[in-house]
């Protein structure tokens, strides 16, 4: 049934990206905290790097909680469940590291993606895990569905804001997780000499 995998083949590779849907978990270090899973969809927000790392464009929500968990210990999992077709789960265990849009690189990082997304669309950051453990199993629980299309709530909400208003969000809910751990904190303070 489960099989580990040594990296993530050509064959995986094309699975994931058809995928419509994945889910992020991550936890603080110790017994408190709350471990935190995340749904992503949006498309063209998942890319193989090569066949050990992978990333994720990170939207701006009303959350920071894997951000805040990367900052702590950078433990992350995601998990891909086949919804058509064929039955399938695979989990790629490893360990994240985020690149945020004011970071050198971040416009280089984002061009590995398809989405067409950008700031503008309220992308805050992207996600990559450097991917230590590949394991699938037989997905046999998971129910068959149909795919009926993109919600784009999420990116035209963001880019109705505008970039001062995208950044005033994020200062008002990222700043920390839900524990209190430090979250998405970058934003720089508006310019009170304007």
């Amino acid at each position: 049934m489960a099989k580990v995998h040594e990296r993530i083949t050509e064959r995986m590779r094309t699975w994931l990206l058809a995928q419509h849907v994945f889910f992020v978990a991550t936890a603080p270090s110790g017994a408190e905290g709350h471990v935190n899973v995340s749904p992503k969809g949006v498309g063209g927000t998942f890319a193989v790097l090569d066949d050990r790392t992978v990333a994720y464009v990170d939207l701006t929500a009303s959350g920071s909680e894997t951000i805040a968990h990367l900052r702590q210990n950078g433990r992350i999992t995601l998990m891909f469940c086949a919804f058509d077709g064929p039955p399938d789960i695979v989990r790629l265990h490893g360990r994240g590291r985020f690149v945020t849009l004011y970071d050198e690189g971040f416009e280089d990082l984002l061009a590995r993606f398809d989405g067409g997304l950008d700031e503008s669309r309220g992308v805050r950051a992207v996600v990559v895990v450097d991917v230590d453990r590949v394991s699938d199993s037989c997905g046999y629980g998971v129910p068959l569905m149909d795919y009926r299309g993109e919600r784009d709530l999420l990116p035209s909400y963001m880019e109705r804001k505008g970039v001062d208003g995208r950044a005033a969000y994020r200062r008002l809910k990222n700043r920390t997780s839900i524990d209190g751990l430090p979250g998405f904190d970058m934003d720089p303070e508006p310019d009170a000499s304007v």
